[in-house]
This record gives C-alpha cells, sequence and structure tokens, in this order.
C-alpha cells in the first residue's frame, strides 16, 4: 500500500486528481496514468469499492456451464491467498460434499462451484474462522502437491535419503520412491488407503513431519497472517463487500486465467471450470454488471409460468405449482373453467387455508401463530388431489370445496409441517422467478418465519440462490437456480447482442449522423465550420464540390466568407499534395485539393511527397512566376504582376498552372475560388465591380507561394512514425470506424493498410481504441473510438423514417462499390447518390440516373425528384458577416 505521507484522491470524479497523483507522484506517463486509471474506474463501477487490505470484496457470477464462480479479492499476496484458498476448498468440501477447483493468485482467490452450491455470499468470509483455521489448513495441506515435494526435500537435506546410490546420483523416479517409503514409516496415514481413515488424520510428532509442516504452512504460506485477517473480519476492522454479478468484473480476469502454478487441486488446465466463463468488454455503468435486465427477468417469468389448453394441462400446472390463487386464475384467461371441471371430476378443488384476524386485541393467537407456522391471514387457493397431503399438513383445519380425497398412494404418505412447507415452497419457486419470503408467505397463508427457514434448507440443497435481482427491490429476493442461471445466460445475451455487429446500411446510417449530415445533426455557425474541416482533415476532394458540396451538405448555412476568414487568420490552409500534370490550362473543378489545419500541414505533405516520383514540366511563364516566388518569397498578386512583367490574365494563367500541378497555395481561398470561374466571368470588368467591396477577388487571395511539399525541409528522426500516428488519428476522427474496405477510395498516397494497423493494434494496446467486429460482412480487423460504438449500437435500434440524403459523388461518404454493394459511382463533382435509410437507392452519372434498387411507383417517384434536385453552390460574392475584433462567433449547433 502506498505510504500514509502521500495524499491519495478520494471521492466521486476524481480521475483528473488520481491522473495528477500517479504524474506527479510516482512518475507514470500520461499513458501509462490513463490506463491504469480508467482499469481502476470500470473494477471500481462493477465491484462498487475497490478491494483493500481493509476491505474484502466477494463477487460471485455465471459461467456457460450453469455453475458460478466465486471470486475474492483479497489483496494480501500469494502466500496468504493459498493458504486462505486451500482451507476454503476444504471447508467447502466438508459442507457440500464436493471437491472444488480452486486457484489463488497475488491478488485474489477463485472457487468453482457446481451447481449444488447455493448459499448467501456474505457467509463465505465466515467461514473459516481464526480459532480453527491453522487445523483446517493443516488437514487441507497434506491432500495438496506442497506436502510431498516439501517432505522429499527436508528429508534429502536431513540425510534420511541417499543422494547418490553406488557412486552415482539417485535418479529422480526412485528418490520419490524412497521418499514415499520413508513417509510411509513415519507418517502411515498421509499414504493409506483413505477408505480405511475415519474421520481426520493425525499429524505424528517428528521432527521431518515438523519441519515439514512448519515449511508449508510459514514459508511457502503465511498461516500467521489469514488468522491475523481472520481476527480482523472478526472484530469488523476488515470490511465485507458482496456483488452478485452478472458477468466478471474487470479484476477477477487475472486470476480466471491464473497459470497453473496458482491452481490449488490437480485437475489440468483444459478441465478447468474458470475456462467457461465468457468475459465481455467492461463499462463505466455498475448497471452493466451488477443489475440483471429486467427484460430477461420477464422472459424468464413468462418462459416458466405454465401454459394451459385443456383440464390435463390444467391439473399438469397445478402439479407443478403447488397451487395457484385466485389473482393468477383471474389473471389467465379460461383458467376458472378448466379449474371448475377439474373440480367436478374430484381431482382439484378449491382450499381456504389460514385463519381470520384475532378481534379482542390479545397476543396469544399470533405468539401462536408464530410457533406453528399459520399467520393470522386467510387465502383462497386452487389445489390438485395428489398435493392434498401437503396442505392438510400445513393447515389442518383448511375448508375445501368441493370435499375431496387424495389418492390412495398420496394420502398414505404422511408429512410434518416443515417437511410440507418445503415442498409446497420447492414447487412454487419453480414458476415464478425472482420472489421474496413475504410474498411466498402471504400466499400460502403462513408466517414469513417459516418460509424464510424453508428456503434456507432448499438454499443448503443448492436449489435456490438469494440476492436482489430486481432493480427495485427493497428486499431479498430468492429465485430456483435455473431459472436463475437462465436470466444471466438472458442478460448477457441482450448484451452481446449490442455489440452484435451492424450492417453496412446500418454503418451509412450512423456515419451520415457522424458526419452531421443527416439533417437532425447538421450544423450552423462559423464555429461548425472549423469542426468540419478538423473532421476531414487529410480528405483530398475536387477544388469544385468543397464549397458547391462538401460543406453545405454539412452546415445549413455555410457562407464562404468563413473559410476565407479561417485562411486569412492561419488556422486554415488549402493545397494539393500531390504534384500534378502541369499544362498550359488553368485548374479544373476536378483538380484534388485538402483543406487542412495548418498545424497539420507538414505532416500530410510529407507523406504525400513521398508518392510524387515524376516531375512536373511547367510552361515559361508558370516557370517564371514560381522563380519569382523561389527568390522573393510569399509575393501578393499585385507584387508577382511587376516581378514577373506578365499580364493579368497570363498571370492568373500561370498561377492556375502552378495550383493545379501542386506547386503554389494563397493565404486565403477567394483566389482558389477566383481560379474556378471561368475566364470570361474572370476578367469581366462588371464583375470585378461588384467584388470590389466583398473582397473575394484573386487581388485579394492574399499572398502567393510555393507549396510547403516543394521546399525542402529536413525530417527529425522518427517523424515518419509520427506523421502515420497522426494520419491514422484522422482517420479515426472522420469515420468513427475504421477498416480496410472504408479507405479504399481515400488517396492512394495514404500510408498502407499494414502500417496503419500496425498504429492501430498499439493504440488499442493503450486503451485508447477499440478492437472488433463492429461492422458484419467486412473481412480484416476493425477498429472504433469509444465515444463511437454507443451512437453506433444505437443505429441499429433505430427505427426507419424514410430520411433521403443525396451526396455529391466526390463525398467522403460516397462508398458505393466499396463498402456498399453494387457498381461505383465516379467521385465526380457532378455525380450523385442517393441514400434512403442508409441504403443506396439510386445514382446520377452524367445525365443518366440509375436506380440501385427496386422501388414502388411512388418510392421511385420521391427518390428521382431528390436525385435530381442539385444544391445551388454558394456565390462567390456573399460577403463575410461583420465580426468583432476577438469575437470567435457562435458555438456550431444542429440546424433547426
Amino acid at each position: 500500500e502506498p505510504s500514509p505521507s502521500i495524499p491519495l484522491p478520494k471521492g466521486e470524479g476524481s480521475k483528473e486528481r488520481a491522473l495528477a497523483w500517479l504524474r506527479e507522484e510516482l512518475g507514470l506517463a500520461e499513458a501509462a496514468a490513463q490506463q491504469l486509471v480508467d482499469y481502476l474506474a470500470r473494477a471500481r463501477a462493477a465491484l462498487g469499492v475497490l478491494p483493500t487490505q481493509r476491505t474484502l470484496v466477494l463477487e460471485r457470477f455465471f459461467d456457460e456451464s450453469g455453475g458460478t464462480q466465486l471470486v475474492l479479492h483479497t489483496p494480501w499476496g500469494s502466500r496468504i491467498n493459498r493458504a486462505w484458498g486451500l482451507a476454503l476448498r476444504k471447508r467447502f468440501c466438508r459442507q457440500f460434499n464436493f471437491e472444488l477447483q480452486a486457484a489463488a493468485t497475488e491478488d485474489a482467490i477463485v472457487l468453482s462451484l457446481s451447481t449444488s452450491h447455493s448459499f448467501p455470499l456474505q457467509e463465505v468470509a465466515h467461514y473459516l474462522h481464526s480459532n480453527t483455521a491453522e487445523h483446517v489448513l493443516i488437514q487441507a495441506l497434506l491432500d495438496a502437491p506442497l506436502f510431498p515435494a516439501r517432505w522429499r526435500w527436508n528429508a534429502v537435506t536431513a540425510l534420511a535419503l541417499p543422494r547418490f546410490t553406488g557412486g552415482k546420483r539417485t535418479p529422480p523416479p526412485l528418490q520419490r520412491m524412497k521418499s514415499e517409503d520413508l513417509l510411509a514409516a513415519v507418517f502411515p496415514d498421509q499414504v493409506a488407503c483413505l477408505e480405511n481413515i475415519v474421520g481426520e488424520r493425525e499429524v505424528p510428532d517428528h521432527p521431518l513431519v515438523n519441519q515439514t509442516m512448519h515449511d508449508c504452512l510459514r514459508e511457502a504460506m503465511d498461516v500467521d497472517g489469514l488468522l491475523q485477517i481472520l481476527r480482523g473480519i472478526e472484530d469488523g476492522d476488515i470490511a465485507i463487500v458482496a456483488r452478485e454479478l452478472s458477468a466478471p468484473s474487470p479484476f477477477a480476469a487475472e486470476v480466471l486465467n491464473a497459470a497453473p502454478y496458482a491452481f490449488l487441486d490437480d485437475a489440468p488446465l483444459e478441465e478447468r471450470r474458470t475456462r467457461a466463463v465468457q468475459s465481455r468488454g467492461f463499462s463505466d455503468s455498475a448497471d452493466d454488471l451488477g443489475r440483471l435486465d429486467p427484460q430477461a427477468i420477464a422472459a424468464v417469468r413468462d418462459e416458466a409460468w405454465p401454459r394451459v389448453r385443456d383440464a390435463d394441462e390444467m391439473h399438469e400446472a397445478l402439479t407443478l405449482l403447488g397451487f395457484v390463487t385466485a389473482a393468477e386464475v383471474a389473471a389467465n384467461t379460461g383458467w376458472d373453467d378448466r379449474l371448475q371441471a377439474l373440480a367436478r371430476a374430484q381431482r382439484a378443488t378449491r382450499l381456504f387455508a389460514g385463519a381470520h384476524p384475532v378481534r379482542d386485541g390479545s397476543s396469544s393467537h399470533h405468539e401462536k401463530a408464530s410457533r406453528t407456522g399459520c399467520a393470522p391471514t386467510k387465502v383462497a387457493v386452487w389445489t390438485s388431489a395428489e398435493l392434498l397431503p401437503l396442505w392438510l399438513a400445513l393447515h389442518p383445519g383448511a375448508a375445501m370445496q368441493p370435499p375431496i380425497a387424495a389418492p390412495s398412494e398420496y394420502a398414505a404418505q404422511t408429512w410434518t409441517h416443515e417437511d410440507a412447507l418445503l415442498e409446497l415452497v420447492r414447487h412454487r419457486l419453480g414458476g415464478l422467478g425472482p420472489v421474496t419470503a413475504a410474498a411466498l408467505a402471504q400466499s400460502l397463508a403462513v408466517a414469513p418465519a417459516g418460509v424464510e427457514h424453508a428456503l434456507l434448507r432448499l438454499q443448503s440443497e443448492g436449489y435456490v440462490m438469494q440476492g436482489r435481482f430486481n432493480a427495485d427491490a427493497a428486499d431479498t429476493e430468492w429465485c430456483e437456480r435455473h431459472l436463475l442461471a437462465r436470466i444471466h445466460r438472458y442478460t448477457l445475451g441482450r448484451l452481446r447482442r449490442e455489440i452484435e455487429p451492424v450492417s453496412r446500411r446500418e454503418l451509412m446510417r450512423f456515419l451520415f449522423d457522424w458526419q452531421h449530415v443527416s439533417a437532425a445533426t447538421r450544423l450552423s455557425g462559423p464555429d461548425a465550420l472549423l469542426a468540419t474541416l478538423e473532421q476531414l482533415e487529410g480528405f483530398e476532394a475536387a477544388a469544385g464540390a468543397w464549397e458547391a458540396e462538401i460543406l453545405p451538405a454539412r452546415i445549413a448555412d455555410y457562407a464562404p466568407g468563413w473559410l476565407d476568414h479561417l485562411c486569412r487568420a492561419g488556422r486554415i490552409g488549402w493545397s494539393r499534395l500531390r504534384a500534378g500534370s502541369g499544362g498550359g490550362s488553368g485548374p479544373l473543378r476536378s483538380t484534388p485539393i485538402v483543406l487542412l489545419p495548418r498545424r497539420s500541414l507538414a505532416v500530410w505533405t510529407s507523406i504525400a511527397a513521398s508518392d510524387d516520383a515524376q516531375p512536373v514540366l511547367l510552361s515559361s511563364r508558370a516557370q517564371a512566376v514560381a522563380d519569382a516566388l523561389q527568390a522573393q518569397g510569399a509575393l501578393f498578386f499585385d507584387e508577382l504582376l511587376g516581378a514577373t512583367r506578365l499580364l493579368r490574365v497570363e498571370l492568373e494563367n500561370a498561377l492556375g498552372e502552378l495550383v493545379a500541378a501542386g506547386r503554389v497555395s494563397a493565404d486565403s481561398f477567394a483566389g482558389l475560388r477566383a481560379l474556378l470561374l471561368p475566364a470570361a466571368r474572370r476578367d469581366g470588368s462588371r464583375h470585378r465591380r461588384l467584388r470590389r467591396h466583398s473582397l473575394n477577388g484573386i487581388e485579394d487571395a492574399g499572398r502567393w507561394s510555393l507549396s510547403r511539399s516543394h521546399v525542402p525541409q529536413p525530417s527529425p528522426p522518427g517523424a515518419d512514425g509520427e506523421a502515420i500516428e497522426q494520419i491514422a488519428r484522422s482517420l479515426l476522427r472522420r469515420y468513427g470506424v475504421v477498416f480496410w474496405k472504408l479507405l479504399e477510395r481515400e488517396a492512394r498516397w495514404l500510408p498502407p493498410w499494414r502500417e496503419l494497423l500496425r498504429v492501430y493494434r498499439r493504440l488499442e494496446a493503450r486503451g485508447e481504441i477499440r478492437g472488433g467486429r463492429f461492422v458484419e460482412g467486412l473481412v480484416g480487423e476493425q477498429f472504433a473510438l469509444p465515444e463511437a460504438i454507443a451512437p453506433l449500437r444505437a443505429a441499429r435500434r433505430r427505427p426507419d423514417d424514410g430520411e433521403r440524403i443525396c451526396l455529391s459523388g466526390a463525398d467522403p461518404l460516397n462508398l458505393v462499390g466499396t463498402v456498399l454493394a453494387g457498381d461505383k459511382v465516379p467521385a465526380l463533382t457532378a455525380s450523385r447518390v442517393l441514400y434512403r435509410d442508409g441504403m443506396p437507392v439510386a445514382a446520377r452519372v452524367g445525365t443518366r440516373c440509375v436506380a440501385l434498387i427496386d422501388a414502388t411507383g411512388a418510392d421511385a417517384a420521391l427518390d428521382l425528384q431528390a436525385l435530381r434536385r442539385h444544391a445551388t453552390p454558394p456565390s462567390a460574392d456573399r460577403p463575410l458577416p461583420p465580426t468583432r475584433r476577438g469575437d470567435v462567433g457562435p458555438v456550431a449547433q444542429p440546424a433547426p
């Protein structure tokens, strides 16, 4: 434990303080501290507390075989835990007459229980007493492999066994045989046949035996430390916390997968009951592990309750349940008629049990009722003739309507009051699911004390288990163990269904929400543009598609001035990362352009530059502009006119050629926007007058400079690995879920999937991302951000609403032909693909519309209408909204 002088963070919500303490006091790195805090937080959410040397935590959960696993979280070291585990195993063996599998590690003990073990979990801590624990441990030690090994060691050390025979070392098999012969002479009960031993084995007072017992108890184990802990539990100095879980907690994972040296029995690894435990992902909520699913409880209750179709099945239901109450008869249609038919056949009767309330206020009746088990209530129940002797033993004076007699083979058996109550409770629990003792006592018209005694007897048989299974349970509930095991299986089944892979259609609905393309998640405001560009960092799209299709699809009120403002402020930069073919024409609208935060521009250009292999040939005018920028640095448009002595139209064409070749960029997006206009519109004096006050012309683009990818820059050691990791994180931010097929249409200069895969595996090992199977029908490994998993699961449960989303072929969510089935839709600005509820239903390539799925007349007409509706590109003359210096604008909000 940490030194008392070091203040530990306490209280709820202290993750930040815990991180700070780990970094400052222990000097842990950020990643290690975060992983440790997350691990402890999930364990505390599952167990309610963290086990310490002052708090003993016990947890129990079902495994796949129907048995249970009992884990004691005991952070006292392996020597104490080995002694505790052996003694507990011997105590269970004596109490339940069943040999347990057990294992002990430095921090926990696991006992693999069968279907015959049922007991209150809190009582396990008191199964051993400090006065008798050492004696129990000695008897358990004699059956453990530890004793013969230590005995042989001591015998050889004491020269009681020869190390050499005939001048040669004694072979180990012969030495073991001689050791057994010596043990048989000194301690005959240890190697005797157990069938001839009555009671416990008596340990002889022999020096070798005493030394062996001392070595086992106080060297290999620490019996003194165990006795001290048991005294602390008895005195109340050590708190006990018991948790019934539906799945193992994070702390239980180590002991469930313990190495063979931790086993306390002889069962091989292949036959361990702990291998029947299936773990799942852990969450920060205690509800997932500590509470059973209410729907699973309701489903099991419904399955356990009998279905009745005729009188014979009604008789079978009465025999199964023991009886049915009037409320249950009224709640099930047709039961009353079938019960009346059984009554007429003398096969069932309505029995009035219990006593009327006392009117004189004396307490003698209540005292007598408490002694006899009868309560001062009266109930009317239906029961079968076969079970009538049980009711008459429980309520001798009960009235019957109609009077019937039990069959002779059942009437000949005599029942005591306690045995009759036990059998009726056993019958009743088989069809109810979790129920309290008070509810059972009320239906049986007996005192709750008698029912609790019967339940404890059933628990000792392993028939029932107790706990608080419903979320709103105020009292202890009891449930037949097979029904409880089924409830646990259904609960795990529900949890596993939540993490089942989603379909590709559901993936698209998730991506529409993740990238704010759906109507309910579209953003608005200037700050929304920065968030969108950071999510699309590194995506290469046609220059004409950014402001015409991609950004307006995600921002409801997008204005071009917002992008210019971010570029002039130095937060966003645009560039063509890969060198183009050059030539004399200006940049086509299909020229691939990226919009990047300037802090990440060096990373992306370094990756893209490594893909360039062919030199770019420029015209004489474009080469002159490039030489001027190389010699004088960044220049404004008017300065370039003077430095190159070119005409205005010649300089514009040269800049267009350099942009298409990926050689130059500008401070603002206005320069590229102006170059995208046709030459006639670009040179018209009317258009220049309209743009005079909007600061959106090519003269207002700011400085022009050579792209960073064409300026030689030294790369620091390890830069490639850091760049690949940053790109891998960017792809995760863009899609939330990443796999190989999703990146097929990304830029081909991206790092190959094998390099990204190494980064994702490393991030998963750190606990920063999750790996698994998130989308069905796709090969290869898949990785997801933790915050993306919940929305991805929610997409499966969302009902269809008929939402239609029409995107450009240049949009990153054009996944037809890669992730989605069908022929690829070209990644062109004019191409369009229409999605309905996440399913691609139609596409337009050029002027031709193609239906991707068969649709009815009404749906087909609506699909065609939505596909032909083309978003009008924002006007280049739209002015920037007035802002004050330092005003960051409104926070990005979903559009109404």
